[in-house]
């Protein structure tokens, strides 16, 4: 599985259709379709496409259409997403139409190409699973803990200092979490 690092825009034009298509991180999605609604009046439709892992580990996958014929927007956007293993991110599409009718499966060759171009500048990363893991340690560790989390790339922790000791709270990729957890 692959990830988006950070968000990417392009535009695609088929038949004088214009496509301004966003890529952006799953975390950025909320509120985004209805911002690009606002910036674009004038735009005929804003679809979507999104795919993320929710807390069991289980992929979730939504797209509209917004009133594009059905399965011709938001379900080729998300085929794209799938075939190139994309996950926790979001694909939002602008089309302004140029006057040329596509067809049913022009349009979805367009939305699909649209994807696929905004994919190409993209700064794509492979997927690492994020976990967390809280644990105590003594006052006598932390300055060990400290130098163990700095070496293996560590940066999201807490600690809360207690009468008996620390609190830590670490979150990073498993494979870094495991091989800390090893060093302990």
């Amino acid at each position: 599985m692959q990830t988006l690092h950070n968000s990417a825009e392009s535009l695609t034009e088929v038949n004088r259709s214009k496509f301004i298509t966003y890529l952006v991180p799953i975390n950025a999605f909320e509120g985004l379709q209805e911002r690009l609604k606002a910036e674009n009046p004038k735009a005929n439709h804003v679809v979507y496409a999104l795919r993320y892992l929710n807390e069991y580990g289980q992929v979730v996958e939504n797209s509209s259409g917004s009133g594009e014929p059905k399965g011709c927007a938001g379900v080729p956007a998300l085929n794209v997403l799938r075939g190139e293993e994309m996950i926790n991110c979001a694909v939002l599409i602008v089309r302004y139409f140029g006057g040329i009718k596509l067809g049913t499966g022009g349009m979805a060759r367009a939305y699909a190409q649209a994807v696929k171009e905004v994919l190409k500048t993209a700064d794509i990363l492979p997927y690492k699973n994020q976990v967390s893991h809280t644990f105590e340690t003594g006052y006598s560790d932390v300055d060990r803990i400290l130098y163990c989390l700095k070496q293996l790339e560590i940066v999201k922790y807490d600690r809360k200092f207690g009468v008996e000791g620390v609190i830590w709270s670490i979150e990073g990729d498993e494979e870094k979490l495991e091989a800390f957890l090893n060093t302990m």
